[in-house]
């Protein structure tokens, strides 16, 4: 089967990137065991930076972006699926060197697609996303190094952005006293709606003293920024508790010292959503449908159409939007 179809394609002229939607053939897509029509997708900060032309994301131009992406398989060579199953992909190396999700069609290797669970639809699956699934997996490893019940302030950075907003959510789902620091005062009543108690200003969390400890406050936390404020909360973190780190639009860069982690016994948590072994891939998603399944997930998204997507890309590198986009295909 050698079909037509859109996409979303970045390319490199004269040390510009530029994107326009284009026909490409199927037939173009890269080897893998499973074609998916693509029905939804989503825009994370990744996607952005793709888009943008970071080589660190992406190494090779012309290219589609899109790392999320929610469908329906329409040729197979893997006995794991059968035409017309939906699907999903998150993760991996879709829409980084890989073609991605902003497009009709997709080409993945098997062991890269996950049956949609019983209980989400194809879209609630992409206001999830690669979002949704790294908040998911950082409340879990969070749970699951806790040595008792996490009783106290849970802390969330960057509250309002995809993974914070949905790690806002997941939390309060699951009874834990959620305290959202944001750097936008004026969206307090969406924060309301997620289910945080308490909301404070980035700027408590950015101390530039060179302490190394700080008055003990937080019993966990996810932190999708980095940089001081990732430094600033793991001085306040409580003893014995963990910190889910899951994201670096502040900073890259972290300054600490190992007294948090000797004198308080803090635990510092990476999130790589993209490699997460198949088996607790599976394991989060069907909590995500069930358990954790969120009421408010048609309160936190934007949809747009592809031919829309280049305005939105360049609000998301802007730090000028809340909760999540996702992309009708």
């Amino acid at each position: 089967m050698n079909k037509t179809f859109k996409a979303m394609v970045v390319s490199e002229v004269d040390g510009k990137f530029v994107t326009k939607i284009t026909e490409r053939k199927t037939d173009d897509l890269p080897k893998g065991d499973v074609l998916i029509k693509v029905k939804y997708s989503s825009l994370n900060y990744k996607d952005a930076l793709s888009a943008a032309g970071n080589k660190g994301v992406t190494r090779k131009y012309p290219h589609t972006p899109g790392i999320d992406a929610a469908g329906i398989v329409a040729e197979t060579q893997s006995n794991k699926f059968k035409d017309g199953d939906e699907v999903l992909v998150t993760g991996y190396d879709l829409g980084m060197n890989t073609s991605g999700g902003f497009a009709e069609y997709i080409r993945v290797p098997a062991d890269w697609v996950v049956k949609l669970p019983v209980g989400l639809s194809l879209k609630e699956s992409m206001i999830l996303g690669t979002a949704g699934f790294t908040a998911g997996l950082a409340m879990y490893k969070l749970e699951l190094c806790s040595e008792e019940k996490i009783d106290g302030e849970v802390l969330v950075t960057g509250a309002t952005g995809g993974v914070g907003s949905l790690a806002v959510a997941l939390l309060s789902k699951n009874g834990h006293h959620v305290v959202a620091s944001t750097g936008k005062k004026d969206k307090a009543n969406y924060l309301k709606i997620l289910g945080v108690k308490d909301i404070i200003g980035r700027e408590e969390l950015d101390n530039q003293s060179e302490k190394p400890l700080l008055n003990r406050r937080w019993k966990a936390a996810v932190d999708t920024v980095g940089g001081n404020i990732l430094a600033t909360v793991i001085k306040q973190m409580d003893y014995r508790s963990s910190v889910a780190s899951c994201g670096n639009v502040l900073s890259p860069e972290l300054n600490t010292t190992v007294f948090p982690f000797i004198l308080r016994g803090v635990n510092l948590l990476g999130i790589n959503s993209a490699e997460t072994p198949m088996e607790l891939r599976v394991k989060i998603w069907q909590k995500l449908a069930a358990e954790w399944k969120l009421d408010c997930l048609n309160k936190i998204f934007t949809e747009c159409p592809l031919e829309q997507l280049n305005e939105k890309i360049d609000l998301i590198l802007q730090g000028q939007i809340s909760g999540r986009v996702i992309v009708k295909i």
